[in-house]
């Protein structure tokens, strides 16, 4: 009887690449597990099973120059790397060991192996359940149980995790090592960089010595607990129910500050520890995860960039010619004129154009304009407009303990404190406080946003044109967001107020990056005066991207479908909350409808929405972004679908407790937006 132990390991993990070959001590963390596995006496040999990428070409050389065989498979199915490599060593009994355990403990294992001989068992394991640090996991199989599981088993996870079937079918013989105290809270495996940290610290106490005992690393964690602290809020084999996008996440924190580069699409703003974070395709309203896994997506699409769907034919079809002719060059590329030309024709108060790549640099572009073209320096502003120094200086209190006061959770950490008292919030539809601003500061520039979560009132947005005109100065619509989703152009067309200056982006390219400064001449030429500009704002797949959207909008009209949509959406909603007799208030644009629970659980049942939701199928919270992809079928089936949930919230508010139904932590707000 062979007894052969197949370590698993490769270079691609999800949460830690290449951590196998991290080095602890100047040595691989592979090479110190073999070293310490090769001391089990009761293994005749052992096998690295890795997979056929070329990345794990690394692993294999070094595992060849330590002397071992290795096997390369498949890299998803593990199941059958296990079997093919169990059949080139010869194995009559497999010990499954993986490559993030480098604490293995040879005396363990050949207690182990032992206890698999004597109960002549077709499976043994000392982790189901388990007893012994996580870490320390043996497996034992006769090569036979492995290749009937190899046959009988479809399952994507019983392939990936080799062992899964053998413990769930009834005629497979099975015994379990328990260790005589429950062990299993200590944590001694490494999957994310806060484990390796533990380990490389046991290494480094025990040196020279590799070849310390488990019991020792037990003992070790007792009278010098602080050496294992960095990874006590991990949960053991989280990994195995853990989705490849959450993987990734955990791992994306690690290197990107805040996890990537927009708030909005941070994986706690909709379902902390579950969201599935990353897609791999996108099509319509459907987007895939990385797992493959299939969902429409009834949330924010893309942050309001895809009115036309995500990947409309005609807008790629003439991305991807542009990409064939070439992006860049040192000439000039004719889209950029055909865009300033078509924006200007669509707002015919304007006469010209600048162009951008993303929201926070046109609003950043448009603020250098207006206040060279004004002569002045001080703002007023009504809405959220980027991330530039110029608009979070708006958060620079009196003193520091003020700062924060005006849009609470827009840290102003790092803007210059000289930049205090040059931009001033006033509240929507409050021309009165407006004017007082204005009495009261030689405010030069006004930028707001066109409709917050209302539409105006009392003739506002004429008042506030009449008085910017009377007073010299000049005023800015930020359309970034409201733009082409009323009109096709500005909402301030809908309103019959024609601005100095508009800014348009988001929904402009569906999906590719563009943004537009619309303004009129007298202001516009002030550009001249100052310097503004940037290489990547000549590209040429933004202006055709453009082009080509604003060209299927106009022939299908789409902003009136996704206006109409809205609507039906917005009533369903308000259906669902009479039917149970909730209290919801709606907000935004039709196109960008949301509602907010009036209750103090708001934000765990938009949790809890989007929690049951994406077991159904839907990226959901409490707002959708609209387009024309999401056809009155899709609607009728996600209201269907939110119609139990709705029931469900109607119970919590009657004292059943909605925590005890959330499968992790609430999701976190956003920063709050002056209204």
């Amino acid at each position: 009887m062979k007894v052969v132990a197949i370590v698993q390991a490769r270079m691609g993990s999800t949460r830690l690449p290449n951590k196998v070959m991290k080095l602890i001590g100047g040595v691989p963390m592979i090479e110190l597990l073999l070293a310490r596995l090769a001391r089990a006496a009761e293994l005749d040999e052992i096998v690295v099973a890795t997979s056929i990428h070329e990345r794990n070409q690394p692993l294999v050389e070094v595992v060849s120059r330590l002397g071992y065989r290795s096997y390369q498979g498949s890299e998803n199915d593990v199941l059958d790397r296990y079997v093919q490599a169990a059949r080139m060593a010869g194995a009559d009994v497999i010990v499954r060991i993986t490559g993030d355990c480098p604490l293995v403990d040879p005396d363990l294992v050949c207690e182990c192996v032992r206890n698999f001989k004597a109960s002549n068992s077709d499976y043994l394991c000392n982790n189901y359940p388990p007893t012994y640090p996580d870490g320390l996991d043996v497996e034992i199989c006769t090569l036979t149980a492995l290749e009937h599981a190899a046959r009988e088993t479809s399952e994507c996870f019983d392939r990936e995790h080799v062992t899964p079937y053998l413990r769930k079918a009834d005629r497979f013989k099975t015994e379990v090592v328990r260790n005589t105290e429950d062990l299993s809270s200590f944590r001694w495996t490494v999957d994310e960089l806060s484990d390796f940290e533990v380990i490389s610290n046991v290494f480094s106490h025990f040196a020279p010595d590799i070849h310390f005992s488990w019991r020792q690393v037990m003992e070790l964690q007792r009278v010098s607990p602080e050496i294992f602290t960095a990874n006590q809020k991990l949960i053991r084999n989280e990994g195995a129910s853990m989705g490849s996008g959450q993987k990734l996440w955990r791992r994306a924190k690690q290197i990107i500050p805040g996890g990537n580069m927009l708030l909005s699409k941070r994986a706690e703003m909709f379902l902390p520890e579950q969201w599935p974070a990353y897609f791999s395709n996108a099509r319509g309203c459907t987007v895939w995860d990385l797992d493959g896994n299939q969902y429409t997506d009834m949330s924010i699409m893309g942050i309001g960039t895809n009115i036309l769907g995500y990947g409309h034919p005609d807008v790629d079809a003439a991305v991807l010619q542009a990409v064939n002719a070439g992006n860049m060059s040192t000439f000039n590329c004719p889209e950029e004129v055909y865009l300033a030309e078509k924006l200007v024709e669509l707002h015919p108060w304007a006469d010209m154009v600048r162009l951008a790549r993303s929201g926070g640099e046109a609003n950043a572009i448009a603020i250098r304009i207006a206040r060279a073209a004004s002569g002045k320096d001080k703002v007023a502003i009504c809405g959220y407009h980027g991330w530039h120094d110029w608009y979070l200086s708006a958060n620079l209190g009196d003193d520091k303990s003020l700062d924060g006061h005006l849009l609470p959770g827009l840290e102003p950490n790092g803007v210059p404190r000289e930049l205090r008292g040059t931009v001033f919030p006033f509240n929507y539809n409050n021309f009165d406080e407006l004017e007082s601003l204005v009495n009261a500061e030689d405010i030069g520039v006004i930028k707001m946003e066109v409709v917050r979560n209302k539409g105006p009132e009392n003739d506002f947005l004429h008042k506030v044109r009449r008085l910017a005109t009377e007073r010299g100065i000049v005023l800015i619509f930020d359309e970034c967001t409201s733009g082409f989703r009323e009109t096709l152009g500005g909402l301030h067309k809908k309103y019959g107020v024609e601005p100095d200056m508009a800014m348009f982006g988001k929904a402009l390219g569906n999906g590719y990056a563009i943004t537009a400064i619309v303004g009129k001449r007298a202001v516009m030429e002030a550009t001249q005066s100052t310097f503004i500009s940037s290489t990547f704002w000549t590209e040429r797949i933004g202006p055709t991207a453009a082009l080509a959207t604003i060209k299927v909008m106009e022939r299908i009209k789409s902003w009136e479908t996704i206006t109409r949509t809205g609507l039906a959406i917005r009533k369903g909603w308000q259906d669902l909350a009479d039917k149970y007799a909730l209290s919801i208030e709606h907000w935004g644009l039709p196109a960008l409808t949301g509602y907010t629970f009036k209750s103090k659980n708001a934000l765990a049942y938009k949790t809890l929405i989007t929690q049951e939701m994406l077991s159904r199928g839907y990226l959901a919270g409490n707002s959708v972004y609209v387009c024309i992809d999401h056809t009155p079928e899709l609607i009728d089936e996600f209201l269907a679908n939110l119609d139990p949930i709705f029931s469900i919230i109607k119970e919590c508010e009657e004292g059943r407790d909605v925590m005890s139904l959330l499968k992790g932590p609430v999701c976190h707000s956003g920063f709050k937006r002056l209204n």
